[in-house]
């Protein structure tokens, strides 16, 4: 299990920028299309204030952050750690 859900859609540039980079510096996370499960969809709303603004990363603590940098996402993790 992964530290962090990382919600995407196939269409959204940010999040193919946001999984390469992960994948690059061999960060592991969980990905969920909210195309896909509408019920994600729901929980990018709450996050984004009604919005469906993806990337959203949302933490093992609770906490998310929308269309990060690999390096905020970084620096989160070693918070969390």
């Amino acid at each position: 299990m992964s530290a962090f859900t990382v919600y995407t859609t196939q269409w959204c540039g940010f999040c193919r920028r946001l999984k390469s980079g992960l994948a690059r510096e061999g960060i592991p996370f969980e990905e969920v299309d909210i195309e896909v499960e509408p019920k994600a969809a729901d929980i990018v709303t709450k996050v984004n204030d009604g919005n469906r603004t993806v990337p959203t990363v949302v933490f093992a603590d609770g906490t998310a952050m929308t269309n990060p940098s690999v390096a905020q996402v970084s620096k989160k993790l070693a918070a969390l750690s």
